[in-house]
């Protein structure tokens, strides 16, 4: 990760604490680097990358879709109640399914109330609009922008690091 983005991250982490919503957003297509960010950012503060599709798609499974459906906002927040700061959560995919019917940003808004939140988002930023996914995608999701620290990673992570952009640790 280059020394830019991860000085824009630590400065947009402590902007974020005097915010309404301690959140920040890590916003880029796939395998721009947005892994290698949370994953590096995660060492500085000594503190895991939680998988939120892994760990999330664990705990849903003995359930019935009506309880995932209820159940999903608890379980969200209990996998990020944890006393280390930030909490830095990437693979958000499972958050859209839209056999869920959860609304992602508040979900992750909800969690960051009370704690800063470092989080991937695989989509991108354009008009001012925090977009996941494009326009006629079931899970397509479009939010304004303008209350919502984010940044924008828009180079592709090098050819050797593929590998270790699927990979994140899960507590």
């Amino acid at each position: 990760m280059t020394s830019v983005i991860f000085s824009e991250i630590h400065s947009a982490l402590e902007a974020a604490k005097s915010l309404y919503h301690r959140m920040v957003l890590v916003v880029g297509k796939a395998e721009t680097g947005k892994t290698i960010a949370l994953r590096e950012t995660a060492e500085s503060f000594n503190v895991d990358v939680i998988n939120v599709n892994l760990v999330i798609s664990e705990e849903l499974l003995g359930l019935t879709m009506k309880q995932r459906t209820l159940r999903l906002p608890e379980i969200l927040a209990r996998i990020t109640d944890v006393p280390a700061s930030p909490v830095i959560l990437d693979n958000l995919e499972i958050l859209f399914d839209k056999d869920l019917k959860q609304d992602p940003l508040r979900l992750l808004q909800s969690i960051s109330r009370n704690r800063s939140v470092l989080a991937s988002w695989n989509g991108s930023i354009a008009n001012g609009k925090l977009i996941y996914a494009e326009q006629g995608h079931p899970e397509h999701k479009k939010y304004d922008a303008s209350d919502i620290q984010t940044i924008t990673i828009s180079e592709p992570a090098s050819d050797g690091t593929r590998e270790e952009n699927r990979e994140a640790v899960q507590i």
